[in-house]
């Protein structure tokens, strides 16, 4: 589709604002300081405005729409399941309910057969946590900093990034440790097995002066995503799952972002052949065309309830449209070979592309990845990887970072921005040529970065 073949409508476009402007409260903003953009559609890896402006999509939505926009496939079963049954209480056995758990539990790894559904990320932490606690009868749980698990009371103080801070009360039984980042490593390490031998060794040291008898899970991103997308080094998960069973511990590894294709695999574990107690995951698992999340559980910690009731549902755990959409959507990436797809254009587009910018642009410090979920780490000074803006910057501090979104923005690539970084994160079925143009596009607005480094 060409931008020209979008109605254009800037009536209709002002009249969404005005509506949103005067009524919609939005997440993590200062509403009188933000400036939604109005949509007015989008398809595939695209999306457009009232004005007829086209965006290429590098965020995938906020990492979800792994298979693009309104694929017909998807959108049909969910109409189709809307005219049968369109919703029904979760106590009950409805057939894309339990067509949805069989598909998500052959791909999960290990034994993580039983499959309890939320509407997202953040319930899914929130149950998977409560399950631990139950299964272990124990208090704590220990997570990284850099890490973001959701927004609900147990999940943000699980969180390690900013937002926590104006929730964080304390009282939540929650430890924060420093996982491996060898581009800003904590432990001074010089290589990746220094880096995860370190950082275990810290590992062991927090929990030793936490108490072993405390602690019900330790819950990591498998590769955490929005505080950088820092791949483990190997050996470092299987070394967490190590220490997980000599003390007991619950192993939770939160694939909201990560999962259903998004690395090139079905699961970012499958990398690090490591298999966790629990799994969380959404985001991906439908596209984000209705809400959907959850978590698969391992055949002992399914035990502890087998007989003793576990206490926590929903109201719409696995609504039907939801797992219709879900069904749908695995569907299509085994007949599409998505994940296969998405593996491939990382290894063959995405990642040699990304680390040819690295080489023209001083900004440019880190480039890590796999799969269709990417990073630029953005800098200063690549010698000594000062961050091109500050930790948590806001206002004036953040010039640098808001330029370079601008810059995107103009040329019709809409980015992934956090922090010093900017992540390369479209749709899993992104084509070759929808990708060589979002690097072509990210090769002219880091121009505008690198003014802003000791080089510029």
């Amino acid at each position: 589709m060409t931008a020209q073949a979008h109605p254009v409508d800037p009536q209709a476009g002002a009249a969404v604002k005005a509506a949103d402007r005067a009524h919609v409260f939005h997440s993590w903003s200062a509403q009188g300081l933000i400036d939604p953009l109005a949509v007015a559609g989008a398809e595939g890896s695209y999306f457009w405005d009232y004005e007829g402006k086209r965006y290429l999509d590098f965020t995938s939505g906020l990492v979800y729409t792994n298979i693009g926009y309104q694929h017909p496939k998807v959108v049909a079963a969910i109409q189709e399941q809307a005219g049968k049954l369109s919703t029904f209480a979760p106590a009950f056995a409805v057939e894309p309910r339990s067509e949805a758990a069989r598909l998500i539990a052959e791909r999960t790894p290990g034994d993580l057969d039983k499959i309890f559904f939320t509407n997202g990320g953040a319930e899914a932490i929130e149950n998977a946590i409560r399950m631990a606690r139950l299964h272990t009868s124990r208090p704590k749980v220990l997570s990284a900093y850099r890490s973001y698990h959701g927004g609900t009371t147990t999940a943000i103080n699980v969180t390690g990034d900013p937002r926590r801070w104006a929730s964080d009360n304390g009282t939540s039984g929650v430890v924060h440790f420093w996982a491996p980042f060898l581009y800003r490593s904590p432990f001074y390490s010089a290589t990746e097995a220094e880096e995860a031998q370190r950082a275990l060794q810290h590992l062991e040291d927090t929990i030793a002066f936490e108490g072993p008898g405390t602690i019900a899970a330790i819950v990591l991103e498998t590769i955490p995503g929005t505080a950088g997308i820092m791949v483990p080094p190997p050996g470092y998960l299987q070394g967490v799952r190590e220490i997980c069973d000599r003390y007991g511990i619950v192993f939770i590894l939160d694939e909201v972002m990560a999962g259903f294709g998004r690395t090139g695999k079905w699961f970012a574990s499958e990398h690090f052949d490591v298999v966790p107690d629990l799994l969380t995951f959404a985001k991906g698992v439908n596209s984000g065309y209705v809400p959907l999340g959850g978590v698969a559980i391992s055949a002992e910690i399914a035990a502890t309830f087998e007989t003793r009731a576990y206490p926590g549902g929903l109201t719409y755990s696995g609504h039907p449209l939801a797992c219709a959409a879900a069904v749908a959507t695995i569907q299509v990436m085994e007949d599409e070979k998505i994940v296969e797809h998405a593996a491939r254009i990382g290894e063959t587009v995405l990642g040699p592309g990304l680390r040819e910018l690295a080489e023209r642009h001083p900004s440019v410090g880190e480039v890590r990845g796999t799969g269709v979920f990417w990073a630029l780490d953005l800098v200063k000074d690549r010698a000594t990887h000062e961050p091109l803006v500050p930790y948590n910057a806001s206002g004036e501090a953040n010039a640098p970072m808001a330029a370079f979104a601008a810059e995107c923005k103009a040329q019709g690539l809409w980015p992934f921005v956090n922090m010093n970084r900017t992540h390369t994160v479209p749709p899993c079925n992104v084509s070759e040529a929808e990708a060589k143009e979002g690097l072509a596009i990210l090769d002219s607005a880091l121009t505008v970065a690198d003014r802003y480094t000791v080089e510029g």
